[in-house]
């Protein structure tokens, strides 16, 4: 996450000594897991599988109304070595914990689907590494936006998250010609009636130059040629200042590959969230638009169908990895709560 960074020397609190006790992942105790996980922890599972990495943030707007009841139920799975957690050393405080797919979780996600843990990618040594990547504040940045639109989706009656692909999805699906850090499907009702949005992100740090974020659209716009589907990319910038730099550089190398895809972008400085008024669409002067409604500043672009991702019988084959794509939406669970305490 922003302001959070990882030393060489970093070493994942579970592997000390001071961690709460935890099971051995036996066949015994993996059947025993298996028994008493609830329809919410596998649905957890797959998200973690899916996303890579979730902090005890992120999974509160996800799925708990509390961030103790979160940690409670986090407590329990990481104890059954379930998932697998770690903290960043952080510049100031003290960051989050942050949470991975564990070695017991792995095998339970793999017999469900009748794969193997190659298949489903799963090497702990793997999971843990992000603690270390450089890219990590990259991911929990991207995962962070999702995340978000759960909470306000959880908070708004008719809003909701019906689609979230991971970037290791997309690059399978279409790596070949765009590598986009998430796709996305966002629905609403606004004073206007119903509306929707699906789109790619580009999530930008604002560690690269801008001509190497704006040439990324030459990718896009093979792939609406490839596919004849036109799909918005949305680029969640730091700052206003980076984001104005952005669309002047757009207005000026307007090309025939880039007009052909659809562009706005946003800053968590000029917003409360991602779903607000919070979009500009590159090369209109405005006004901001809430994400629902942006596939009507393209006429062109045609409106989504709000519902899920996968359609039912649909191959996980053709979805790029072999196990389908877990819906953001979490199953109710008994004894947890479903929305966040009234203010």
């Amino acid at each position: 996450m922003p302001g959070s960074i990882v030393t060489p020397g970093f070493v994942p609190p579970a592997a000390t000594p001071r961690g709460p006790a935890r099971l051995a992942a036996t066949p015994g105790q993996l059947a025993a897991l298996a028994a008493r996980l609830t329809t919410r922890d596998r649905w957890l599972l797959r998200m973690l599988a899916e996303h890579r990495v979730l902090t005890t943030t992120q999974i509160t707007q996800l799925a708990f109304g509390t961030t103790r009841a979160a940690a409670l139920r986090l407590l329990l799975l990481y104890q059954h070595q379930a998932i697998d957690r770690f903290r960043p050393l952080a510049i100031t405080g003290s960051a989050p914990w942050h949470f991975v797919l564990g070695p017991a979780g792995a095998h339970v996600l793999a017999a469900e689907d009748a794969i193997s843990l190659t298949q489903l990618g799963y090497r702990r040594d793997r999971a843990l590494a992000i603690a270390l990547s450089p890219r990590l504040a990259h991911t929990t940045g991207t995962n962070a936006f999702f995340t978000a639109l759960a909470a306000q989706a959880r908070a708004t009656p008719g809003a909701g998250l019906s689609c979230w692909w991971s970037e290791r999805r997309c690059a399978a699906l279409w790596g070949d010609l765009a590598r986009p850090d998430a796709y996305g499907r966002w629905h609403e009702h606004t004073p206007t009636g119903p509306a929707a949005t699906e789109f790619f992100l580009e999530y930008d740090t604002g560690t690269e130059d801008l001509p190497r974020l704006a040439a990324k659209l030459t990718g896009y716009a093979a792939l609406t040629a490839r596919t004849a589907i036109t799909t918005p990319v949305l680029f969640w910038l730091p700052s206003p200042r980076r984001e104005a730099a952005l669309h002047t550089l757009l207005a000026a190398t307007r090309t025939g590959s880039i007009t052909r895809v659809p562009v706005a972008t946003a800053t968590p400085a000029l917003t409360s969230g991602p779903a607000g008024p919070a979009w500009l669409p590159a090369g209109q002067p405005g006004p901001r638009r809430r994400l629902a409604q942006l596939a009507a500043a393209w006429p062109a672009t045609p409106t989504p169908d709000p519902g899920p991702g996968a359609q039912p019988g649909e191959p996980a084959s053709r979805l790029g990895l072999p196990w389908y794509p877990p819906t953001p939406t979490p199953p109710p669970s008994p004894g947890y709560r479903t929305s966040h305490p009234t203010p």
